[in-house]
């Protein structure tokens, strides 16, 4: 009998590192994505602001972590900014950067590879309107909500 244990959690482990291959490269996927249509994004800025925009770190996380909710940043957050605006750079205490929230985004776009570009872009754009000092209602003026 106890080899039928061990032959069981051979095959046990052999799905769940399936699995995990499969999650590890569906995670990839979604940051070759996302890292796309940012280059994209950013290559149809304008100069000056693209100069700006390329000076902000973009980073990627599955979900907002546990300390991000604990103060607040919802569960289902697409993006958020953190760090000095543009204009408050010299007082930057920590650097300012993007972090994406890939798995929320690929929920939101219902696995949809055009919608989950499409809302890389607009949620990338409405940070970096955040680091250039826009707020929310300006940020909705814009479509960028």
């Amino acid at each position: 009998m106890p080899f039928v244990g061990l032959r069981a959690k051979k095959f046990a482990l052999r799905e769940l590192e399936e699995h995990t291959d499969f999650v590890k490269s569906d995670w990839n996927h979604l940051k070759e994505l996302a890292r796309n249509e940012i280059e994209a994004t950013l290559a149809e800025l304008p100069e000056p602001l693209q100069r700006q925009a390329k000076t902000l770190s973009v980073t990627f996380e599955k979900v907002p972590n546990k300390g991000l909710q604990a103060d607040g940043i919802e569960a289902d957050t697409l993006g958020i900014f953190t760090g000095a605006e543009f204009a408050a750079r010299d007082s930057e205490v920590i650097p300012s950067q993007i972090t994406l929230f890939l798995e929320n985004l690929w929920d939101f776009a219902e696995n949809d590879e055009e919608v989950f570009c499409d809302e890389v872009h607009t949620t990338f754009l409405h940070e970096l309107g955040h680091f250039l000092g826009l707020g929310e209602d300006d940020l909705t003026e814009r479509g960028l909500e």
